[in-house]
């Protein structure tokens, strides 16, 4: 008896000795890894997502809003029955059946994502049947109400909620918000019992800009004919009060939806208002009477005995439409768009001067605008110049702008000489943005001269005669530029960029428009090509702006 009460009692006396050891073992060599195991099963410290910012037109319509959603996650190795689940999740996802399964039944991985982004309310019901395995992570889903509108000005934003192109991803900062966290302790039945918010969600701002829906809406809707008509590569169209350089519109052909970028190639979703980079041609030649008149050099009524063609070191440039030996005042060479004329204008005012008038106009640098990607064009250095350059610049080729330069260049002629950066953004929640400052860099009596000349581009016997809008006396400038081709190096004898830059009212202009079509087959002017486009969208404008007749 007394050596089974010994053996017992050693028994006993090595258990406790072995539970002893174990308790050491957990109470200090284990600590730490048992500690953080308790601590991520009782404390959970979730994301609390802060709604980005809306962005609105200048009269309050939405063009991007923000709205609670949920990621939805399964681990795969929790989920019970697949087979009996998989419909359920698929029906109130919206998913194919089979391809839900087959990421419930996984093994290589303990996380798979089975929808990002789904509008909270869509999945109350599979939230309540409490699915093992299922997890929903709060979220918010951006969405474009109005689908295709400025969508290239506008851009998108990706499945982490960031902006990926245009006004979303230059205007991120502001737009993103900060998101907040809620730290939540659970007891062993994984109920919460403490609940703390240790960062404050606070929403993005909201965006309004200078953008008409309705002014974008036409001025898309105008673009997509002509894009259905001329079949080009690319077309965008400008509109903007020239006052004060606020944009009124934005458009690009092809279109894509802001709410699937991804069916459209990636080349569309470039704005080509601040990436294109081209070859102006005649819509260049305002700024080239701008600077004579300007310095003296030239008066529009100053004539000039031209030939059919002129000579330039060893180039020889004709007019576009032929003609014989002609006088042609100033104002005349700018409404008939004569090659001979603006390069007999430019040799007379000398390279240096002219060189001067146009950086003085902005060509060459950024206009400023708050748009994303904005491209500086290219202009050949003085120093570069050979002895054909005066042939070519003149007329606008041998120099790349942007149609956000030119748009603003034609501004300071409208608004009385003064050139200021182009804006889109007009309040940030609620704050009004301040104005580019202008700077003058011409006199407002050589504005009005210019404003005057180039009515004569409407009028009968201009390049674009066949354009009007009754009550309205309208003006501008139309260009057909032969494009590069890369193959040879030489200009191309099928590969036009036909443009039209015009304002109206012609004398206190408070609408101007900008068409550039990129390659257009079946007809290569700007008179026939982007004149009328322009014509349609000053029709719409001028009396929806309540801009009284001239």
């Amino acid at each position: 008896m007394e050596r089974r009460i010994g053996f017992l009692f050693g028994v006993f006396a090595v258990l406790l000795l072995l539970a002893g050891g174990r308790a050491l073992q957990l109470g200090t060599l284990d600590s730490p890894s048992l500690s953080a195991a308790a601590d991520t099963q009782q404390n959970v410290v979730n994301r609390l997502p802060a709604r980005r910012g809306t962005i609105t037109d200048r009269h309050g319509v939405v063009l991007a809003v923000s709205s609670p959603a949920d990621d939805v996650s399964v681990t795969p190795y929790l989920v019970k029955d697949p087979a009996r689940v998989a419909p359920k999740i698929a029906s109130a996802l919206g998913l194919p059946e089979a391809g839900v399964l087959k990421s419930l039944v996984r093994r290589d991985t303990g996380f798979v994502y089975l929808a990002r982004g789904v509008p909270a309310e869509k999945i109350q019901s599979l939230v309540q049947q409490k699915i093992a395995g299922l997890q929903f992570d709060p979220t918010m889903k951006r969405d474009y109400p109005r689908d295709w509108t400025a969508s290239q000005v506008i851009g998108s934003t990706g499945t982490d909620g960031k902006g990926l192109f245009g006004l979303e991803y230059s205007e991120n900062r502001a737009l993103r918000g900060r998101d907040g966290t809620r730290d939540i302790k659970r007891d062993a039945t994984g109920e919460a019992i403490a609940v703390h918010d240790a960062r404050v969600t606070r929403s993005g701002a909201t965006l309004k800009l200078t953008l008409d829906a309705a002014i974008q809406d036409s001025t898309e809707q105008i673009l997509s004919q002509v894009g259905a008509q001329y079949q080009p590569k690319s077309a965008t169209a400008i509109v903007m009060d020239p006052r004060d350089g606020s944009l009124l519109a934005v458009a690009n052909w092809p279109r894509i939806n802001a709410n699937t970028p991804g069916a459209a190639p990636a080349t569309a979703m470039q704005d080509r208002a601040t990436n294109l980079t081209y070859e102006p041609g005649s819509t260049f030649k305002a700024f080239t009477v701008a600077g004579a008149l300007q310095d003296g050099t030239v008066t529009p009524s100053t004539s000039f005995n031209l030939a059919p063609s002129i000579q330039v070191a060893d180039r020889t440039i004709n007019e576009s439409h032929s003609r014989g030996y002609e006088t042609l005042t100033t104002a005349q060479i700018l409404a008939q768009s004569s090659n001979v004329g603006a390069i007999t204008i430019g040799l007379k005012q000398g390279r240096q001067r002219f060189d001067g008038w146009m950086h003085t106009f902005g060509f060459g640098a950024r206009t400023g605008v708050d748009l994303p990607g904005e491209e500086r064009g290219l202009v050949l250095p003085l120093s570069k110049y050979s002895g054909s350059t005066m042939g070519n610049l003149p007329i606008g080729q041998g120099i790349l702008v942007t149609p956000m330069q030119m748009m603003a260049g034609y501004a300071a002629i409208a608004n009385g000489g003064v050139l200021r950066a182009p804006h889109i953004v007009e309040e940030v929640d609620g704050r009004p943005v301040k104005e580019p400052h202008g700077r003058r860099i011409i006199s407002p009596t050589t504005s009005s001269q210019l404003r005057q000349m180039l009515e004569g581009v409407l009028a009968p016997g201009g390049t674009a005669s066949e354009v009007s809008v009754p009550g309205y006396a309208l003006a501008g400038k139309t260009g057909t530029a032969s494009k590069i081709d890369p193959s040879t190096g030489q200009y191309s004898q099928t590969r036009y960029v036909a443009s039209f830059v015009g304002f109206a009212p012609a004398a206190h202009p408070r609408l101007l428009v900008s068409v550039i079509v990129d390659e257009p087959h079946g007809d290569i002017y700007g008179g026939s090509v982007a004149a009328p486009a322009f014509g349609k969208i000053a029709k719409f404008a001028l009396p929806y702006l309540q801009i009284p007749p001239s």
